[in-house]
């Protein structure tokens, strides 16, 4: 037995597993490589009565939902005008080429067409853009997390205590991992394919390379604290008229504090926060590729099509 092996991973656990602050976002030290103990982490395995409970339906009711932290280097943010999504290219977290490609993107919004994103072309979001989605169920079992999220049927898989492989093959959501760290479900995923139409991380056209690499951590917050974050957030972000989120619920709420780190398009690790509610009223089925048709810019979206093998 490698007894000093074993207490540094112990102690790399107890750290990562430090409560923050009540009232204060979930917030890891920016610029933390946190893959390295993340990895290490996930080779212990916690006990399943100590497991918090996060399954169920869960919603955020706004778009496009990324909340931005006190302080510190955060997402692209929302610039308002006239209704678009218009994104800030002059974040200081960006390099040169990904402020190009936001920059673009808020021309093309601005000369009143609406850009291809994702979302509104039926392309898998990938990781973190798929955050945006205003419903969320969360399907907890030993070995494995489920995510159904409402929108197009998307589907994610994260594997429980177990690392990435040496090799990644890169995938519409990429290779996620995950463990507990007491109340705490920390996912750590790498290998977002690139290769694919409408790469990018949010609804501002960011891009992502191959170096991407996102970490979330999820648990259950009280009202206030959810509350206080939501407040802070409601200036760039505008509420979707068709989720149901009970406006008299004070029950938990669900936070996800998410870290992403990407030398090849960032100059910094940045950090950011969604907050959820329950989901009130069924979950109803929405399919992008039902109408194709784009009424906003009268022609047909670029949805996926089966002519070839994608991959």
């Amino acid at each position: 037995m490698n007894v000093r092996g074993d207490l540094l991973l112990l102690a790399a656990v107890a750290a990562m597993a430090a409560t923050p602050v009540a009232g204060q976002d979930l917030v890891p030290a920016v610029g933390q490589d946190l893959a390295p103990a993340v990895r290490a982490a996930g080779s212990v395995t916690q006990s399943a009565a100590s497991v918090p409970d996060f399954s169920g339906m869960w919603a955020h009711p706004y778009n496009p939902g990324f909340e931005l932290p006190v302080s510190g280097p955060g997402p692209v943010r929302r610039v308002t005008s006239r209704g678009r999504m218009i994104g800030d290219y002059t974040n200081p977290i960006l390099k040169p080429r990904a402020a190009e490609a936001v920059k673009k993107h808020d021309d093309l919004e601005l000369s009143g067409e609406t850009a291809a994103i994702p979302s509104n072309q039926c392309w898998p979001s990938g990781v973190p853009y798929i955050f945006f989605q205003p419903g969320m169920q969360m399907v907890q079992q030993p070995d494995r997390i489920t995510f159904l999220y409402l929108r197009d049927h998307e589907v994610r898989h994260v594997r429980m205590n177990d690392a990435h492989p040496a090799r990644v093959t890169p995938s519409w959501y990429g290779d996620s991992v995950g463990h507990y760290e007491g109340d705490t479900l920390v996912i750590d995923t790498v290998g977002v394919r690139t290769d694919r139409p409408f790469a990018m991380i949010d609804m501002f056209g960011t891009p992502y390379s191959q170096a991407l690499h996102v970490v979330e951590r999820y648990r259950l917050i009280d009202y206030g604290d959810a509350k206080a974050v939501i407040d802070r957030n409601s200036t760039h972000n505008t509420r979707i008229a068709e989720v149901f989120v009970d406006p008299n619920y004070r029950g938990k709420h669900l936070q996800l504090a998410f870290t992403v780190e990407d030398e090849g398009v960032f100059m910094m690790p940045w950090f950011a926060t969604i907050t959820y509610a329950r989901l009130l009223g069924a979950w109803e089925e929405h399919v992008c590729s039902e109408n194709p048709h784009e009424y906003y810019n009268s022609k047909d979206s670029e949805v996926p099509t089966a002519d070839k093998p994608d991959f």
